[in-house]
Order: structure tokens, then C-alpha cells, then sequence
């Protein structure tokens, strides 16, 4: 493991950890989804409160964050052997959000 890898797998997380959901509903003066339709912050619960454009940028913002880190990785790492760990952390970062107290 190089030594930038313990950093890329905290950015993974923190990507992770984005609410895309929250902050499309936001951007696009929706209701929380935390508080209305399933109460679910996704993508489903979205295309229910605000249709189809605002689910679909949610949908790509998830995909994007998962990617992100990994082209990071592809983009400045001398050596690819971390990406499963990326990967990984960007996941548990979507599921436990460090910025909605996990």
C-alpha cells in the first residue's frame, strides 16, 4: 500500500458519505426526503417527491461519488492495488454517513 492510500480511503468515505438526495432536494427546493414520501434519502424516494429529472441527478451524483475516488486512484497513484479498499469505503461511507452521526 503506498503511502497516499490511508488519505484516498478517507476521501472515498467522505464522498460517500455525501447525501446526494438531500442535497439535489435542496438545490431544487423539494421537501427533506428524510421527512416525506418512504422517508428513505434515495433515489426512489426522490423520483416519488420530485419526478423524474430530480432522480436521475441523484442517481448519477451516486454513481459519480463511487467514481470519483477510484479515478483519483487511476488518475495520480504510481500503483492500482487499492481499489477494492476504495470501493469498499465509499459504500460504507454511503451507508453510515459520517456527517448524519453514522
Amino acid at each position: 500500500m503506498s503511502a497516499i492510500a490511508p488519505g484516498m480511503i478517507l476521501l472515498a468515505y467522505l464522498c460517500g458519505s455525501i447525501s446526494s438526495a438531500i442535497l439535489v432536494c435542496r438545490i431544487a427546493g423539494l421537501p427533506d426526503p428524510r421527512e416525506n414520501g418512504s422517508g428513505n434519502p434515495g433515489a426512489t424516494n426522490v423520483l416519488r417527491i420530485g419526478g423524474k429529472g430530480a432522480a436521475v441527478a441523484v442517481l448519477i451524483f451516486d454513481v459519480l461519488k463511487g467514481m470519483l475516488p477510484v479515478w483519483a486512484l487511476m488518475r495520480w497513484a504510481s500503483r492500482r492495488s487499492g481499489w477494492g479498499s476504495l470501493l469498499i469505503a465509499a459504500c460504507v461511507g454511503h451507508i453510515w454517513p459520517v456527517f448524519f452521526g453514522f
